[in-house]
């Protein structure tokens, strides 16, 4: 049974790899800042993130994402910004929004069409502090 879960593992990493499971810094990162990524995370309205994860440096988090505790150590910066900008090229059955991308929406309200949840800048900023937040001990 171990050797199974961890062939899958290993698997679905490999499949991540090939399809290309990084997105490098989009310009707006040479202005990346720690407080309005802090800011961002918090805010349940626009990004949600503390209602489905548990971050550090929040009191409340969530269960049904991945726990981020100790995230800067296991993937690269780059990585972390794919996951959030569509996590749908890592694993296509994610229930998480595509915050940084307008692709293969469906039902998208009329305003909103075209536009991504987050803004570059927004994207930098919250990889920005996630990478400081999750840096462990």
């Amino acid at each position: 049974m171990k050797r199974l879960l961890l062939s899958a593992l290993l698997f679905s990493a490999a499949a991540a790899a090939a399809a290309g499971d990084s997105m490098p810094p989009t310009p707006s990162a040479q202005n990346a800042d720690v407080e309005r990524g802090r800011k961002l995370v918090q805010n349940r309205q626009e990004t949600g993130c503390v209602l489905c994860h548990t971050i550090p440096g929040f009191k409340d988090g969530g269960e049904m994402g991945p726990n981020l505790t100790g995230l800067s150590q296991r993937l690269t910066p780059d990585q972390i910004r794919m996951r959030i900008a569509d996590p749908r090229v890592i694993n296509p059955q994610s229930f998480m929004p595509a915050y940084f991308s307008t692709e293969g929406l469906h039902n998208v309200a009329k305003p909103l069409i075209g536009k991504t949840v987050l803004s570059e800048q927004g994207l930098e900023d919250i990889v920005t502090y996630l990478l400081e937040a999750t840096k462990g001990p």
